[in-house]
């Protein structure tokens, strides 16, 4: 039941209510993928049962992490301000209040994070960071916390990463590029209302974690990909529609229940 009122009054809860019941005489085997609506449940054998599929979060990597040994060399009284009594190596959501970083762009590193909810920049030295995949390379960065979990909804605002970017644990980014074509080809595919009905399949929270993107199959974003990335987003939709061979029935349920993004 995905209206949780329905089921216990006071607060929602997100993503609904499912009740079940067990047998200890039998064995059913799994519950495998569940979904209300039927279309979804086609949609979901056609893409993760097909002969080559590979998951996205093949290509999801997480936040910064801090070289805490030269990090305490230089600032040893931060043992006490880092969490987890000074081992906690990721980068969280409340370290621009640290002051060794700087508003003004003097440091190599640019570090994007929230303060108050809002997107902020902040440089660093990147000594402090441990070596990261994607830090000098081209990516696509995605919050790591959107919506409310509604199926079809758009996401906020993804964009590109340029090299010497890196990031808190408040977003999520995609991919290691070498070129920024092949990360603007990323963008365009996490864009499209495909990828999003694929991630609406374990999306019902406002997290966005890479564990909810399981089901988005992965995709070549260079030069010898199936899909011709010059194409605007709603072409490219109707060549992933071709590709995993969907069903009049099935892109219509897509297309009408999936917002657009540009």
């Amino acid at each position: 039941e995905p209206v949780s009122a329905k089921v216990f009054t006071g607060p929602e809860i997100k993503g609904g209510v499912v009740v079940t019941y067990r047998d200890v005489n039998q064995n059913f085997g799994s519950i495998g993928f569940y979904s209300p609506f039927h279309e979804l449940s086609s949609i979901f054998r056609r893409v993760v049962r097909s002969e080559h599929f590979e998951s996205i979060e093949k290509i999801i990597i997480l936040q910064n992490k801090w070289n805490l040994a030269s990090l305490y060399q230089d600032y040893p009284s931060y043992k006490s301000l880092i969490g987890s009594n000074g081992k906690e190596k990721r980068l969280t959501t409340s370290i621009f209040g640290l002051k060794i970083f700087d508003e003004g762009g003097k440091q190599d590193v640019r570090i994007l994070g929230l303060i108050d909810n809002k997107r902020v920049y902040r440089y660093l030295n990147p000594k402090y960071l441990d070596a990261h995949e994607n830090l000098m390379k081209w990516k696509v960065i995605v919050p790591a916390a959107n919506g409310s979990g509604e199926f079809g909804e758009t996401l906020s605002s993804p964009f590109l990463g340029m090299p010497k970017l890196g990031f808190t644990q408040s977003f999520i980014s995609f991919g290691s590029f070498e070129t920024e074509n092949e990360a603007q080809n990323c963008l365009k595919f996490i864009k499209s209302k495909f990828c999003r009905v694929m991630l609406g399949i374990l999306k019902v929270t406002q997290h966005n974690q890479k564990a909810t993107w399981a089901y988005v199959p992965l995709q070549e974003f260079n030069s010898i990909s199936d899909i011709d990335w010059t194409k605007s987003i709603a072409e490219i939709d109707q060549q992933l529609y071709k590709k995993y061979g969907l069903s009049q029935e099935e892109i219509d349920f897509i297309e009408t229940h999936v917002k657009e993004m540009n």
